[in-house]
């Protein structure tokens, strides 16, 4: 079966994940089909923390890859964003003053 799950890369304490599309079988870290995107927990203000390509996740979707409960709300997350939900807090706009 085939699973998109976050692939842990980056340095001891300094973790940073790709997202990708592998065979359940394969391991965490191992050979994968396609990478996705990245995750970033610890970035800082001025850098990206997350970026996926939300096509090729909706193609392996339906494809019937079967995503991990984190991807599949860091996926939710991420479409929140790129709609301007007002409820997340990065697409919420200082007000201005006159």
């Amino acid at each position: 079966m085939v699973r998109i799950r976050l692939s842990r890369r980056g340095g001891k304490k300094r973790p940073f994940y790709h997202i990708v599309v592998s065979d359940q079988r394969n391991r965490r870290d191992g050979r994968y089909l396609e990478r996705l995107g990245f995750f970033n927990p610890v970035a800082g203000p001025n850098e990206n923390k997350l970026r996926i390509d939300l096509a090729r996740v909706d193609y392996w979707l339906e494809q019937g890859a079967r995503p991990s409960e984190r991807v599949v709300s860091l996926v939710k997350g991420y479409r929140k964003r790129q709609r301007g939900d007002p409820k997340t807090p990065e697409a919420t706009l200082p007000a201005e003053s006159a």
